[in-house]
């Protein structure tokens, strides 16, 4: 695939968001992610920002008889550290991301479906048995695992799913396990037609605070370019932004990632009809930068790719290089 990078012109003026719809079967051992041959994606029409995700899919039924399916969409997972750096948009436990969809234009109620993992080993069970809130990120979170009896966090820490909280002399715990979230539904694809889905939600993001890809020491340049597709003519405009040339964290940039977890659309039939990606960089004093190729400016800050016959072999990753107000 060739690469490339969207950023501003030459003026010098200018990140596990997360699920594509897949098939799904909840067994003994929780949700199992399954193939289907008999319904297809005919079109996807993705739009990231820092501000929203949107998704509409076309899905066509290949047979002559109803498909009675079960339609998982997952969702970022969540994780907690005192050195976190990703924003969540809600402190809702049971819908962190706003998340909602429709079905031919009606709104759809999902079963949320959650499980905690820890050194890579389901341990929902544990954590329900103790009483415990499974999103590790809440200080709701935090103050329920430090209320426990000391026997109880001993536990918790032997199997990995609490550490010590750093810099810290009450001896208080940090969550360390790991939410993985997907939203269920049943439905129905008549035979022979088409079926229309869309969801949205508000992304969780990570990030830092300032532009640390031009920083040698900080070593994230060859990372950035594997990932993002970073290129040179992004890191000269940033560049020269820099108030001081000695000091690259003078440059008034921060940076936001977003990852949508694409892969999972390829569980339908064949390849995906027509792909359109936009991706909306927020402010034209911003830069942004990703992996694809057939990329064409679309507006002041908006980015298109239309593929056709496309097959989802990997996730998306967005870099956003984001203007600071105080500069």
């Amino acid at each position: 695939m060739k690469s490339w990078a969207i950023g501003a012109m030459a003026l010098g003026l200018a990140f596990p968001a997360h699920g594509n719809d897949t098939m799904a079967t909840v067994g003994v051992g929780g949700l199992q992610f399954s193939q289907n041959e008999n319904v297809r994606m005919l079109s996807e029409d993705l739009y990231l920002s820092m501000d929203e995700v949107r998704v509409a899919y076309e899905f066509e039924n290949l047979t002559d008889t109803d498909q009675h399916v079960l339609i998982a969409f997952p969702m970022p997972d969540i994780s907690s550290s005192p050195y976190q750096m990703a924003g969540f948009p809600t402190d809702d436990p049971e819908n962190v991301f706003g998340f909602s969809t429709t079905l031919q234009g009606q709104p759809v109620e999902a079963e949320l479906h959650q499980s905690v993992f820890a050194l890579g080993v389901d341990r929902t069970k544990e954590l329900q048995k103790l009483g415990l809130p499974l999103a590790p990120h809440l200080l709701s979170t935090e103050d329920a695992v430090n209320a426990l009896p000391e026997a109880d966090k001993q536990l918790l820490v032997s199997i990995g799913a609490l550490g010590p909280y750093p810099y810290d002399d009450a001896g208080r715990y940090s969550p360390a396990w790991t939410l993985k979230s997907a939203y269920l539904w049943e439905s129905v694809f008549p035979a022979g037609e088409i079926v229309d889905v869309t969801h949205r939600y508000t992304p969780g993001l990570g990030g830092t605070v300032a532009a640390t890809f031009i920083d040698p020491e900080y070593g994230q340049r060859e990372e950035y370019e594997e990932k993002y597709c970073l290129e040179d003519n992004l890191v000269s405009a940033v560049e020269r932004t820099l108030t001081n040339p000695d000091e690259p964290w003078s440059a008034p940039f921060t940076e936001a990632w977003l990852t949508y977890i694409l892969s999972s659309g390829a569980n339908w039939a064949h390849s995906i009809g027509t792909f359109r990606l936009t991706v909306d960089k927020g402010s034209a004093d911003n830069f942004v930068s990703f992996c694809g190729e057939g990329v064409t400016k679309t507006g002041p800050t908006t980015f298109e790719m239309v593929q056709e016959d496309f097959y989802p072999w990997q996730d998306i990753e967005v870099l956003f290089v984001v203007r600071r107000d105080d500069f």
